[in-house]
C-alpha cells in the first residue's frame, strides 16, 4: 500500500492540473492562465520521505526549484519566482534587484522576522524540492530606492492555490498547484459577445493547446523530405546576327546610309539645355518668392513697429512711452520756433515765442497728468502682483515632467491676507463692516503701535457708518485703512512670505554695502536705482534724476536703441548661446555705437532710418562684439550675412573704414574692465602707443626711443 502511494499523488496532481486548467479556460473567462504546475506541500512530501525511506540526492536536490514570495516591504506588493534551491540568498537578491531596478546593496531579506544569511541557500534555510516559502524584503535607504513592482499585477489571482483531489474512494488529498503567468499577450482568436452585459466569450479550442498524440515509435519525416538542395546552372540562347561590308569582289552602295550619332547628340544637347533651362527657373522662382517673403516680412515689421509707436503715443503706459512723447514734443517746439525764426521779426516774433512757450506749458501739464493718473493704475497693479507673487504655491517640475504645486503655511497665510486686502473694495455696507470685523480679529494677533492704530481706524469707520455718514466723507479713512493694511502685509514678522520679494533687503550688512548716494537728489539708493554702463559702473544720478533731466534738456528717445539692442541678443543667441558681450551692453553703449562710431547710418548705403537699422556680425565665423559687427538695414542684412570672406567681397577703402570703426570701438571698451577681458591679447597690446627705432639714410645707428616718453 505505501510503496504505491508516490505515483497516486502524481497521477492525481495531473488530473486535478488538467481539470483545473480546464475550468480556468472554460467559457465566460476572459483572463489568460499559464501552465499549471502541481506541486505537493512542504509537510506532504517530508512525511512520504519518511515513509518511503528513500534518501534524498543533494545534487539533484539542488537543481530543484521552488517557489518564493517575496513581500515588499512596506508597500504589501508581492513578488513570487520560482529559483533553485541550491541557489544563495545573495543570488536571489541580485536577481531581485534586477527585477526592481535597485542596487543590491540596499536589500535586507528576513525570513520569519529575522535576518538571513547572503552565503545561505534556500535548502539550508529549509525548502524542499517544488515547495514553497514566503520572505519579506526592505530597502535600507527607502526614499532613493523604494520599492515597488516596475509593472503592477495585471490579473487579481493567487499564484498558488489549493486543490482537492479524490484519490481514492472517499479519500481525498490536498494538491498545491501553481499557476504560471506568460508576460506576452494572446491573440484573441475567437468567440463572440453578450450584447445586453458585454461580456466576451473565447472559443475553448483557440484558447487552449491541442492535446500532444502519444509518441507511436515510427518518425513521420526525415531530413531529405524538409530540405531540398539547389543548383545554378547558365545557358547561352543562340542568336544569329550577320552583316556586309565593301570587300573584295562585293560592292554595297552607302548612298542609303545615315549618321544617327549626329543626330542623337543634338537631342542630347537638347535636353540638357531644357533641364539647365527649368533648373535655372526654378531657381529664379524660389529665389522670386524668398524676395516678396522677405519683403513682405519687413513691410509687416515696419507697420507693427508704426502701430505700436502710435499706440504708445495714444496710450502710454511706460516710462519709455513718456519719453516718447516728450521726443515728439521737442521736436514740434524745434520746427516753430524755426519757422518763426525764419518768418517774423520784432515784436511779432516775441509774441509768437510766448505763445509757443505757452502752448508747450500747457502740453507738457497734460502729459504731466496723465503720467500721474498712469502711475497711480500702475500702483494699483504692482499691489496686486506683489500679494499674488507672495500667494503663489511653491512649484517644481517632477521627474516625469509634470508641473508639482504645493501651499506651504507661509503661502496660506499670504493668501488669506491678500483675500482680506480684495474684500476691502467692497461698497456694500454690511460687506464692509463684516470684512472690517474679520481685518480686527486679524490685526489684534499681534500687538504692536502697527496694529493698535489699524484697530483705532476700523473702531472709527464702523462707528461712522452707523451714524450713516456718506460715503464721499470716509474715502480718506478707508484709503488710510487700505494703507497701513498694506505696510502691515509688507512686515515679514506678519507675513514671512513676502521678504523674498521686497526691494529692501531685511538684511542690514547687504543694505550697507549696496547703498550709493546720488549727486542730483541727494538720496541713499540702492545699486538698481541707478542706470549700469557696460563697465558695471554705476553713474552718478539715479534713474529719477536721469529721466526728470532727459524730459527737461534733451528730451531723447532710447526706444530705436533699446529694439536693436533687443534684436542684436535675439539674433546672438540663436546663433551662439554662450554669447556674452551683447548682453554686456546697454543701451547707452549701443548708442554710443550708433551715434558717435557708426554716425546713425548704415555703413553700405548711408540709411539713416534707426527703426530699420541693426547690428550684424563683420565676420560670421567669429562672435558679435563691437570690434566685430557692422551697422547695416534689414535689406542689407540677408546679402551681408551670405558673404564668406568680407576681404574678397568689399573694396579696400571700405574695409580700411571698418577697421577704423573697429579699432575707435576697441579702444573705447579696453578701459571698461568687462569688456577688456573679451579683448585678443594682440589687439590689446596694439592699441597702446608704442615709439619704434628709425633706421636713417646716412648710416648712423638708430636712436631707440624709450616707450614712456612717447606722447
Amino acid at each position: 500500500m505505501k510503496t504505491g502511494r508516490a505515483p497516486d499523488v502524481l497521477e492525481a496532481a495531473e488530473e486535478a492540473a488538467s481539470d483545473l486548467q480546464d475550468g480556468l479556460i472554460g467559457p465566460g473567462n476572459a483572463v489568460e492562465v499559464g501552465n499549471l504546475v502541481a506541486t505537493e506541500t512542504q509537510a506532504d512530501l517530508s512525511h512520504d520521505a519518511e515513509q518511503l525511506g528513500e534518501p534524498q540526492r543533494t545534487e539533484h536536490a539542488g537543481n530543484s526549484t521552488a517557489t518564493v514570495k517575496v513581500v515588499l516591504v512596506p508597500e504589501g506588493h508581492v513578488m513570487t519566482v520560482a529559483f533553485a534551491i541550491g541557489l544563495s540568498i545573495a543570488q536571489l537578491k541580485l536577481h531581485l534587484a534586477n527585477e526592481l531596478r535597485v542596487p543590491a546593496d540596499v536589500l535586507h531579506i528576513f525570513l520569519d522576522g529575522r535576518a538571513v544569511d547572503e552565503q545561505q541557500s534556500l535548502m539550508e534555510l529549509g525548502v524542499r524540492p517544488n515547495g514553497s516559502t514566503r520572505m519579506e524584503m526592505s530597502s535600507i535607504d527607502p526614499d532613493s530606492h523604494p520599492l515597488r513592482p516596475l509593472r503592477p499585477p495585471e490579473q487579481d489571482m493567487p499564484d498558488v492555490i489549493t486543490v482537492r483531489v479524490q484519490t481514492e474512494e472517499n479519500m481525498f488529498r490536498e494538491v498545491v498547484v501553481e499557476i504560471e503567468r506568460p508576460p506576452q499577450q494572446k491573440a484573441f482568436l475567437g468567440g463572440f459577445k453578450h450584447r445586453l452585459t458585454g461580456a466576451e466569450y473565447h472559443h475553448a479550442a483557440v484558447q487552449t493547446l491541442p492535446k500532444r498524440r502519444a509518441d507511436r515509435g515510427v518518425v513521420l519525416f526525415s531530413r531529405n523530405t524538409q530540405t531540398v538542395q539547389l543548383q545554378s546552372e547558365a545557358q547561352q540562347c543562340p542568336l544569329d546576327a550577320s552583316t556586309q561590308m565593301t570587300g573584295i569582289g562585293c560592292y554595297v552602295s552607302c548612298v542609303d546610309d545615315k549618321l544617327v550619332v549626329v543626330v542623337l547628340q543634338t537631342f542630347a544637347r537638347r535636353w540638357l539645355a531644357l533641364q539647365e533651362v527649368q533648373r535655372l527657373r526654378r531657381h529664379r522662382d524660389r529665389r522670386l518668392v524668398w524676395l516678396e517673403l522677405q519683403e513682405t516680412k519687413r513691410r509687416e515689421e515696419k507697420e507693427e513697429q508704426l502701430q505700436d509707436r502710435r499706440r504708445r503715443w495714444v496710450n502710454p503706459r511706460r516710462r519709455e512711452d513718456f519719453d516718447l512723447l516728450y521726443h515728439a514734443l521737442e521736436r514740434w517746439r524745434s520746427e516753430e520756433e524755426q519757422q518763426i525764426n525764419s518768418s517774423l521779426r520784432g515784436a511779432e516774433r516775441k509774441a509768437a515765442l510766448c505763445f509757443l512757450l505757452e502752448t508747450e506749458t500747457q502740453l507738457i501739464a497734460a502729459i504731466g497728468h496723465h503720467r500721474i493718473a498712469v502711475q497711480n493704475n500702475n500702483y494699483d497693479k504692482v499691489v496686486r502682483n506683489l500679494l499674488d507673487k507672495s500667494a503663489a504655491p511653491r512649484q517644481w517640475r517632477a521627474a516625469d515632467g509634470r508641473l508639482m504645486e504645493m501651499d506651504s503655511e507661509h503661502t496660506v497665510r499670504a493668501a488669506e491676507l491678500r483675500e482680506l486686502y480684495n474684500n476691502l473694495s467692497s461698497e456694500s455696507q454690511e460687506q464692509r463692516l463684516e470684512h472690517l470685523l474679520t481685518l480686527r480679529h486679524t490685526v489684534k494677533e499681534h500687538e504692536c503701535q502697527l496694529t493698535r492704530d489699524i484697530v483705532d481706524l476700523i473702531d472709527r469707520e464702523a462707528d461712522l457708518m452707523t451714524r450713516q455718514v456718506k460715503v464721499a466723507s470716509l474715502q480718506g479713512l478707508r484709503t488710510r485703512i487700505s494703507t497701513l493694511f498694506l505696510q502691515f502685509i509688507k512686515t515679514p514678522a506678519f507675513n514671512p512670505e513676502v521678504a523674498k520679494h521686497l526691494k529692501v533687503p531685511q538684511d542690514p550688512s547687504q543694505l550697507k554695502n549696496d547703498m550709493f548716494q546720488c549727486r542730483g537728489c541727494q538720496r541713499y539708493l540702492q545699486s538698481s536705482d541707478f542706470s549700469p554702463t557696460a563697465g558695471a559702473r554705476l553713474s552718478g544720478r539715479c534713474r529719477d534724476c536721469t529721466g526728470l533731466d532727459n524730459i527737461a534738456r534733451s528730451r531723447d528717445d532710447f526706444s530705436c536703441y533699446r529694439n536693436i539692442l533687443r534684436r542684436l541678443r535675439s539674433d546672438e543667441m540663436r546663433l551662439n548661446r554662450d554669447a556674452k558681450i551683447p548682453f554686456l551692453l546697454q543701451v547707452e553703449d549701443v548708442r554710443y555705437l550708433v551715434e558717435v562710431l557708426w554716425a546713425s547710418r548704415s555703413a553700405l548705403h548711408s540709411s539713416s532710418d534707426l527703426y530699420s537699422l541693426v547690428f550684424v556680425r563683420w565676420e560670421k565665423r567669429r562672435v558679435w562684439s563691437p570690434w566685430n559687427c557692422i551697422l547695416l538695414s534689414k535689406e542689407e542684412t540677408s546679402a551681408h550675412l551670405e558673404v564668406d570672406d568680407v576681404h574678397k567681397a568689399y573694396e579696400v577703402t571700405f574695409l580700411r573704414r571698418v577697421d577704423h570703426k573697429h579699432m575707435l570701438a576697441r579702444r573705447h571698451f579696453s578701459s571698461i574692465p568687462v569688456m577688456a577681458e573679451h579683448l585678443e591679447p594682440t589687439a590689446t597690446l596694439g592699441n597702446q602707443l608704442v615709439s619704434k627705432p628709425v633706421t636713417m639714410a646716412t648710416g648712423k645707428p638708430a636712436v631707440h626711443t624709450p616707450a614712456g616718453s612717447a606722447h
